[in-house]
């Protein structure tokens, strides 16, 4: 199998996603690394069980340095690797992190990438492995890791479940995406073009607004090159604020 993924960053890159593939019982034939307008793309050529390709997919799919991944036969991903150095292609919109607000450590990142993959083999029975990360991350870091958490979670279900879709507009988004995608984890319904969850397990009574993976989850699965571009979930209303159920909003 060939992969084709593309990062922010070439240090350390083909090391990282090398171990990967050789952790999940792959051997890496060759490989192929070049520069793109999306930054760097990397080019795989893997061999290994197919009843394992599967986890491997996920593994890189949700890995922090991979911005896109594609995957096919021996010889396709090499053949669109050299068509896509030399065509531009639009870069995806950067995730909206209000000024000043706190981003993860990066003690706080690699136990989000330990995280990662165990959603990915539970989804979508996950939140008990959520509430357990957010039980281990200190306050400081809470809101920003679980956001960044739940919007890998969200473009990672988007890819696996609504890619083959059109293009939609917000409205139609959050019904026929989101509130299906959302549903699974917790019951949720739309309020005009606001998703309200009654029963959210992602806030804590007393501490305010907590509910940080589902607004990161929101932006991953509505948001980028894909959806609303700069797309922002605001929880307006939360449990852990005395409200009566968590209500999220949009802006962009």
């Amino acid at each position: 199998m060939e992969f084709r993924l593309v990062s922010d960053q070439r240090e350390g890159l083909l090391l990282a996603l090398g171990q990967t593939v050789i952790a999940n019982g792959f051997t890496l034939l060759r490989q192929r690394m070049s520069s793109c307008p999306d930054g760097v793309q990397l080019t795989m050529l893997v061999r290994g069980a197919e009843e394992n390709l599967l986890l491997l997919e996920e593994h890189l799919g949700t890995h922090h340095l991979v911005k896109s991944f594609e995957s096919g036969p021996p010889g396709e991903m090499l053949a669109a690797s050299s068509f896509a150095a030399s065509t531009p292609a639009a870069a995806p919109a950067p995730v909206a992190v209000p000024v000043g607000a706190a981003r993860p450590s990066s003690i706080a990142t690699e136990r989000a990438e330990i995280v990662l993959p165990q959603l990915a083999r539970s989804y979508p029975n996950i939140n008990i492995l959520v509430r357990a990360l957010d039980k281990e991350l200190p306050t400081t870091q809470r809101a920003p890791t679980l956001h960044h958490v739940g919007h890998r979670v969200g473009a990672w279900v988007y890819k696996r479940e609504y890619a083959l879709g059109g293009h939609l507009s917000l409205h139609d988004a959050l019904r026929r995406i989101a509130l299906p995608a959302v549903g699974e984890l917790v019951h949720v319904r739309i309020d005009g073009d606001a998703l309200v969850v009654d029963n959210s397990p992602y806030c804590r009574p007393g501490q305010g607004a907590g509910c940080h993976f589902l607004r990161g989850m929101l932006e991953g699965l509505l948001g980028g090159a894909h959806g609303t571009r700069g797309l922002v979930a605001v929880e307006r209303t939360c449990r852990g604020d005395g409200a009566q159920a968590c209500r999220f909003e949009f802006s962009h």
